[in-house]
């Protein structure tokens, strides 16, 4: 078996779901615990946000209609939630729960690091490309709203 490990550095949870998708080789095998995770898939709860969602949340280029959130805490950490508007969504719901399970609770800093390129690990060939291009997309926005507080964090505080 081939070191699932990559050039690209990621959380350890996040690591930890990428080694273990690595176990599966049988691709009918890889695309049921895909759709367990989306079965598991958990919507955005309202005291976050309702609908209708507002359109700075959408994940662009996402065929299911993709919304996402990250709460920062009071000690610094980042919670995500994701809302995924089309019911067949089965790749989106299974990356918002695995995107949830493995970076909520890590810092801004932490979740800014990681790459579009885990869609490829987790999915593999179980994904067309638009798909493909959608998860990447959620990823990516994911990643944006960290960068976000990460540079907020990191501003000087103004002196009066």
């Amino acid at each position: 078996m081939s070191d699932s490990r990559s050039p690209v550095g990621y959380p350890e949870p996040l690591q930890d779901l990428i080694d273990t998708f690595a176990t599966f080789d049988d691709p009918s095998e890889r695309a049921q615990v895909l759709i367990s995770f989306a079965d598991a898939f958990t919507p955005v709860p309202p005291e976050v946000a309702t609908r209708p969602f507002g359109k700075d949340h959408l994940v662009p280029a996402c065929e299911s209609e993709a919304y996402v959130w990250a709460m920062l805490q009071p000690d610094g950490k980042m919670n995500l939630h994701f809302a995924v508007e089309n019911p067949s969504g089965i790749s989106a719901k299974a990356m918002a729960t695995m995107l949830t399970r493995t970076l909520s609770g890590l810092t801004p800093a932490e979740i800014a690091t990681v790459s579009p390129e885990v869609v490829e690990r987790l999915f593999r060939q179980n994904i067309s490309m638009g798909k493909g291009m959608g998860l990447m997309s959620m990823v990516g926005a994911v990643r944006t709203l960290a960068q976000r507080a990460v540079d907020i964090e990191s501003k000087p505080a103004r002196q009066e």
